[in-house]
């Protein structure tokens, strides 16, 4: 069944500062939509408007799971993970002093998660070999490739319908953003996810990328509706790419 988000008209911001104005989109069941802009723009505030954390002042978002309509704009974050939207935050936000595992458990915090915790474990692992090989080591004393794994597999703990994925090449090296990548666009393929990925890498978030926005001064300058759209753009030939 459908699991989708339509954004209409979001205005947000935090006191009196604005970061985001009239931001509209859509990220439609089974596609991967990229947010592309550079720090500062407002990607991740609208990541957070989303997830119920910063609360719009304008606007609407309504999250479509398995068909079903729901308003998340003054919905708690609790519930709103319930419904099944599970985000992988910025800098991975991961518990140093615990163990890959017991990260992983934390994770399923959903009723229907916790139902499925160790098949849901079963998957995380069968996807991430390594964090098999390292359940038992602290999350903390992990590469910083290994913990971005940790973050997505901890993600899939909620057995999501959409996944929102916010900066994940953020500290790491060119060769594991590459890497990070891929299993984005695997597991998305894999579990029949939906997925909206922040991202400033433009090059990297291109290669899986369905369609996507680019977001200026927190407003949406451009909408392209395919990768090549994206790619033909000159705003962002002039920005990402520097031609």
């Amino acid at each position: 069944m459908a699991n989708s988000i339509l954004i209409e008209g979001i205005h947000a911001g935090y006191g009196a500062v604005r970061v985001i104005e009239d931001v509209s989109m859509r990220i439609d069941n089974g596609k991967t939509v990229v947010l592309l802009g550079t720090n500062g723009n407002g990607k991740s505030t609208l990541i957070k408007c989303i997830m119920g954390v910063c609360r719009p002042t304008q606007g609407r978002i309504v999250a479509e799971i398995d068909g079903k309509s729901h308003d998340l704009i003054g919905m708690p974050p609790e519930e709103i993970v319930d419904l099944g939207i599970a985000l992988v935050p910025e800098g991975r936000r991961l518990f140093p002093r615990l163990t890959v595992e017991e990260n992983l458990l934390l994770g399923a915090f959903r009723k229907t998660a916790r139902a499925r915790k160790n098949q849901n474990l079963d998957f995380c692992f069968e996807t991430f070999p390594r964090l098999a090989e390292r359940r038992r080591q602290l999350a903390g004393s992990m590469s910083g490739g290994e913990q971005q794994m940790l973050a997505l597999a901890r993600a899939l703990m909620l057995a999501p319908k959409i996944l929102l994925i916010d900066e994940p090449s953020v500290g790491l090296a060119p060769v594991l953003v590459s890497r990070t990548i891929d299993a984005i666009r695997d597991l998305k393929t894999k579990y029949a996810l939906t997925v909206l990925m922040a991202e400033q890498n433009f090059t990297q978030a291109i290669r899986i990328a369905d369609s996507g926005y680019v977001i200026v001064h927190g407003r949406i300058a451009f909408q392209g509706d395919s990768a090549d759209a994206l790619n033909n753009n000159d705003l962002i030939r002039k920005f990402y790419l520097g031609l």
